[in-house]
């Protein structure tokens, strides 16, 4: 895979998890999927179960849901192609358990170094209205804060709109 750190962007129902799994598919490599969701209630354990039976069953299952960092180093390497679904929820379990700075620091200090490729896959949630709320704020705030890093680092950033991938940077030739 000629991209190691992909982030793809989009909104709600964009298309952005399938555009992702494509892409790992396409990859050739060993298929590991992060998620970062949790099962809070029962509309998100039928999300949950919905995207897992769309995706063939050749994929290695992760679950994490504060930890990334540290499960990206673990399971790293340049035979696998792990995508990373979603940084927003990530974010909202990070907020919620008072980690969120040193998880997100982690996070930005080690991406670089992950020998094998990664496809990160967010919400893009920064083109709306300002929330009323304090949280609701600092979610939208540290969620722009989060992907400008990332897609400073990424190798290609893609915003997917519709189900159509828009690129947004590329990768040099």
């Amino acid at each position: 895979m000629a991209n190691q750190l992909q982030l793809i962007l989009g909104g709600a129902r964009s298309g952005k998890s399938r555009t992702a799994e494509q892409r790992v598919a396409d990859s050739g490599l060993n298929k590991i999927y992060l998620a970062t969701a949790t099962a809070g209630d029962g509309e998100m354990s039928a999300r949950i179960k919905k995207h897992q039976a769309d995706r063939d069953g050749h994929w290695q299952l992760l679950e994490e849901p504060l930890g990334l960092a540290q499960t990206l180093r673990e399971q790293s390497r340049v035979d696998n192609c792990i995508l990373v679904d979603c940084l927003t929820l990530w974010l909202s379990n990070c907020l919620h358990y008072n980690c969120w700075p040193e998880q997100r620091q982690a996070l930005l200090d080690s991406v670089e170094q992950l020998p094998g490729a990664v496809i990160f896959v967010t919400n893009e949630v920064g083109q709306g209205i300002v929330p009323m709320g304090e949280l609701t704020r600092q979610f939208v705030d540290e969620a722009g804060f989060l992907h400008q890093r990332l897609a400073a680092v990424c190798d290609r950033v893609t915003m997917v709109i519709a189900g159509l991938a828009q690129e947004l940077k590329v990768p040099a030739q």
